[in-house]
């Protein structure tokens, strides 16, 4: 196989189909921590570090399932330590902290449109 001409450049942007972009906002804010830079009519816009993570009613309107096979992945120093921090912000998590290959744990939870979102990284910090 060759090498291709033309390479996609690094992931910058994270779209995911809202149902209530109103709803939805406090969730990202304050419970999981993300900076919201941006907010308009049917779009909400947080800085994820590399990636801005977008909430977007039209989206949703325009898909027929909400949520997919889709899974956002917070990459974390400590996993417990975030599962213990976000369940004190009122997270409910769908599969607390658990191995999942080599030094790598993870624990999933959902937002409110049900979009699977996770904390991964080795279970405590070194």
């Amino acid at each position: 196989m060759s090498t291709p001409s033309y390479s996609l450049p690094a992931c910058s942007i994270v779209m995911l189909g809202t149902s209530d972009v109103h709803k939805s906002v406090p969730y990202y804010r304050d419970q999981l921590g993300l900076r919201l830079t941006q907010q308009f009519e049917g779009f909400a816009f947080f800085d994820a570090g590399k990636i801005t993570l977008v909430l977007s009613e039209p989206l949703a309107k325009a898909s027929e399932h909400v949520a997919g096979a889709t899974e956002v992945v917070f990459m974390v120093e400590d996993v417990r330590a975030a599962h213990v921090a976000l369940l004190n912000q009122g997270v409910k998590f769908v599969q607390e902290p658990h191995h999942v290959s080599g030094p790598m744990w993870a624990a999933n939870f959902c937002d409110p449109d049900g979009h699977t979102l996770s904390v991964f990284g080795p279970a405590r910090k070194a």
